[in-house]
C-alpha cells in the first residue's frame, strides 16, 4: 500500500502561547508544524484591544519575572517585561503601606530585558513606608513575614508539591501565621495572583505562586498582553500560522476544517481552551472557571502610585486590584493621559463601572466624576480553577497521535501554559522519533515555579 500522503507532521490546534510555544519547539527540531485557529489573531485569552492610543488587556493577568518558562520558551528571547514596583501597596482603613517586597531571584536576571533596573524602582512621596498601623501588623510581623517570603523563594518547588493539600484559604489559617498578616496582605495577594477571591485553590498552587510572588518581581508585556503571543507568532517560520481556520473534528492522523477540509498528518495537538478542547474530544473533563472583569479608566490628572499594584486590603469593594498602568507600561497610554486597569473576580455587580469608580475613589483618594472610562472586558471564562486534588502535571499525551496541552492540563497561569505546550512538544518528539535539540530537556523541578 502506498503511504499517505502528509500536509503536515503536527498540525496545532489553536494559537494561544501553549501551542505557539508547543510549534516553537516542535518547527525547532524540524517538525513540519501547522497551527490553525479559528480567530482572526492569535492569542487567544492573551488579547489586547486597541482605543484611541491606549492599549486595553482583555484579563490582565500577572507575570512574574520568576517563570522559568519566560526564560526558557524559544521565541521569547526578545521580550520586553515593564516590573511593578516591589511588593505592593495595601489600602487599609483609608491609608496605603508598602508591603511584601521580595529579594529579586537570580534566575531572572540577564534571562529578561528588564526595563527598569530592580534596584530603583521609584517611590512615591504619596506612599508612606510600613507603619505600625499597616495591614500586616507592626515591625516583628514585618519582619516575619519578609522572612517567610525569604524561605519560600529558596524552598524547591517539589517540597512544595509534598505539602498537604487544602483549599488555600483553610491552608492559610491552619498554618500558624498572624491573622492580621493573613486577612491583611496574603488573602488580598493570593486572590490577585490566582483570580480566586474566595481562596478555594489548591493550596499547593497557591505556594507556587507565593514562590513566584517572592522570587521575582510582577511585571506587564511590555505594550499589552498580545505581546507575548505575537513574539511567538512572528518567530515561527512563515506560513506555521494559519488564522480564520476554524477546526470542526480531530483524529491521530487529521484534523477536518470548516474552511479547508481536511489536513492529514502524524499527530494532533489540540492547544485550545478546555471547553473547545473537550468539543472536539468529548470526554475530555472542563474545570470550573473563575470570572474576571477588568474596567479600565483614563484621566490627565496626576495619579503617582510609584508604579505599585494596589490591593485592597479592607475588601470594601468590588475592585480587587487596580494599578496606574501607564506608570509600569507608558506604552500603554498617549502621552499626558493616565491609563488605571482595575481588575473585579468573580461576578461583578449590575452597574460595575458605577460601584468601580466609587471604589476606586477610595482607593486612590481622589474624584473619579471626570474620568472616562475606556472599555470593560468581562470574560467568563477567564481562568481554570485549580481547586483540591489539584494534578499540576495533567497528562498531555491522550494516545498515539493526540495530544492535549493547556493551562487547563498544567497550573492556569502564563507559565503553566507555556510548560504544557513544552511538555507536549517534547511528549511528541519522544512519539516522532525526533530526540529535538538539548534545550528541549525538561528543566529540573526546581526550576518549575508557577
Amino acid at each position: 500500500m502506498l503511504e499517505p500522503v502528509y500536509q503536515a507532521d503536527v498540525v496545532v490546534v489553536g494559537a494561544g502561547i501553549a501551542g505557539l510555544s508547543a510549534a516553537q519547539r516542535l518547527t525547532g527540531a524540524g517538525v513540519r508544524t501547522t497551527v490553525l485557529e479559528a480567530a482572526p489573531c492569535v492569542g487567544g485569552r492573551m488579547s489586547t484591544e486597541k482605543v484611541d492610543g491606549f492599549r486595553l488587556d482583555r484579563i490582565g493577568q500577572l507575570l512574574s519575572t520568576a517563570y522559568p518558562e519566560l526564560r526558557l520558551a524559544p521565541g521569547l528571547h526578545n521580550l520586553v517585561l515593564r516590573p511593578f514596583a516591589p511588593g505592593v501597596l495595601l489600602h487599609s482603613d483609608g491609608r496605603r503601606h508598602r508591603a511584601g517586597a521580595p529579594a529579586v531571584g537570580r534566575g531572572a536576571r540577564g534571562a529578561l530585558h528588564v526595563v527598569r533596573a530592580l534596584a530603583s524602582a521609584p517611590r512615591s512621596a504619596a506612599v508612606p513606608p510600613p507603619r505600625s498601623g499597616a495591614p500586616v501588623g507592626g515591625a516583628m510581623d514585618q519582619a516575619r513575614l519578609g522572612s517567610a517570603l525569604a524561605r519560600i523563594a529558596a524552598t524547591p518547588v517539589e517540597r512544595l508539591l509534598a505539602r498537604p493539600e487544602l483549599p488555600a484559604g483553610q491552608a492559610l489559617t491552619a498554618r500558624g501565621v498572624p491573622a492580621r498578616t493573613v486577612d491583611g496582605f496574603l488573602r488580598p495577594l493570593l486572590a490577585a495572583l490566582l483570580c480566586d477571591p474566595d481562596l478555594t485553590t489548591s493550596s499547593r498552587c497557591a505556594d507556587l505562586a507565593l514562590r513566584a510572588f517572592a522570587a521575582g518581581r510582577l511585571a506587564l508585556p511590555e505594550g499589552g498582553a498580545e505581546a507575548l503571543p505575537e513574539l511567538l507568532a512572528r518567530t515561527l517560520p512563515p506560513g506555521t500560522v494559519r488564522t480564520g481556520v476554524r477546526v470542526t473534528s480531530v483524529s491521530t492522523t487529521s484534523v477536518t476544517t470548516a474552511e479547508h477540509g481536511e489536513v492529514r498528518c502524524r499527530a494532533v495537538l489540540l492547544a485550545t481552551g478546555a471547553r473547545d478542547a473537550a468539543e472536539l474530544l468529548p470526554g475530555l473533563r472542563v474545570p470550573d472557571f473563575h470570572p474576571v472583569t477588568v474596567v479600565h479608566h483614563t484621566t490627565d490628572l496626576p495619579l503617582d502610585t510609584g508604579a505599585a499594584l494596589l490591593l485592597d486590603a479592607d475588601r470594601s469593594g468590588p475592585v480587587a486590584h487596580t494599578a496606574v498602568i501607564s506608570e509600569v507600561d507608558p506604552s500603554r497610554a498617549p502621552a499626558g493621559r493616565a491609563l488605571i486597569s482595575s481588575t473585579v473576580l468573580g461576578r461583578p455587580p449590575a452597574d460595575v463601572d458605577t460601584a468601580v469608580r466609587m471604589h476606586l475613589s477610595r482607593l486612590y483618594g481622589t474624584s473619579t466624576r471626570r474620568w472616562e472610562t475606556l472599555a470593560v472586558h468581562h470574560t467568563a471564562e477567564a481562568v481554570p480553577a485549580m481547586r483540591p486534588p489539584h494534578d499540576h502535571r495533567r497528562p498531555v499525551r491522550l494516545l498515539a497521535g493526540l495530544y492535549v496541552c493547556g493551562d487547563h492540563r498544567d497550573t492556569s497561569t502564563v507559565q503553566g501554559a507555556l510548560h504544557s505546550g513544552r511538555r507536549a512538544a517534547t511528549a511528541l518528539l519522544a512519539e516522532l522519533g525526533t530526540a529535538g535539540p538539548a534545550h528541549l530537556a525538561d528543566p529540573a523541578p526546581t526550576a518549575r515555579a508557577a
